[in-house]
């Protein structure tokens, strides 16, 4: 078996690939210069996972391009990089997503779409600096999620059946606040204003987490993995190369 990375130079795109060839799995990583022949890029392979740039000003039209290119191949098989709550009116990303769901659901191929929580990973760079410093409330609660769980997971349902027609949540084993993580890390948090030149996207996210956050729940990742999803300590320790585990007590349930 082979697997399309389309978007697989990024962050999860590494994930997915390093979960796929621990599974024995042959990889093809494309980044956006095989969009110019992408059909041709995707030739010979059994199925596509797809993630998107960050914060793309059309992603539905770079899921539709895929989604032909893929026909075109006569692959038949994909896997959608989406994102928790995608149906959300105040976050412009996500409704994008949105779409792109739909035009995943209508494309005739067979199918799974994975809707991730933000990453514990993401908070490294802050987290390294001493600091949790985010411009947004650290009280609100988050099912973040561990980038390698995630990795995997997309492996399991890209090479065992029973996945297609699906739609997973995932997100970590309990919900966590920034505040949390940042104990957890040692460090303090804070709520700072975003910078002046911040994309009106992720000012519009900022201020949705400020009111609620990205709860999610634990179980559909869970049962991918066939154990309790990675919790934050643990990736922090991982990451960060502690030698103990800090204990992790959520401030909120």
């Amino acid at each position: 078996m082979e697997v399309a990375l389309v978007g697989g130079t990024g962050k999860t795109g590494r994930a997915v690939e390093a979960a796929l060839t621990a599974a024995g799995v042959e990889t093809r990583s494309l980044g956006r210069a095989a969009f110019a022949a992408l059909a041709d890029a995707l030739e010979g392979s059994d199925a596509v996972h797809l993630v998107a740039p960050n914060l793309h000003p059309d992603e539905p039209s770079y899921v539709r391009t895929v989604l032909d290119a893929a026909g075109a191949a006569g692959i038949g098989r994909v896997v959608y990089h989406s994102v928790a709550s995608p149906y959300v009116p105040s976050m412009p990303h996500h409704l994008g997503k949105a779409v792109s769901e739909d035009l995943v659901r209508r494309s005739g191929l067979d199918w799974t779409i994975l809707q991730p929580c933000a990453y514990v990973q993401n908070l490294l760079p802050a987290l390294r600096s001493g600091e949790l410093a985010v411009p947004y409330a650290i009280d609100k609660p988050f099912g973040l999620v561990d980038l390698d769980d995630v990795g995997e997971a997309t492996a399991v349902v890209l090479t065992t059946p029973g996945h297609v027609g699906a739609t997973y949540e995932l997100g970590g084993p309990a919900l966590v606040t920034t505040a949390d993580v940042a104990r957890a890390a040692g460090v303090p948090a804070r709520r700072v204003d975003a910078e002046p030149d911040t994309h009106p996207w992720l000012r519009a996210m900022f201020d949705y987490y400020d009111d609620h956050g990205l709860p999610t729940g634990p179980l559909p990742l869970a049962a991918l993995l066939g154990r309790t999803p990675t919790d934050v300590a643990e990736v922090l320790g991982r990451e960060l190369g502690w030698q103990e585990l800090p204990a992790l007590r959520p401030g909120i349930g």
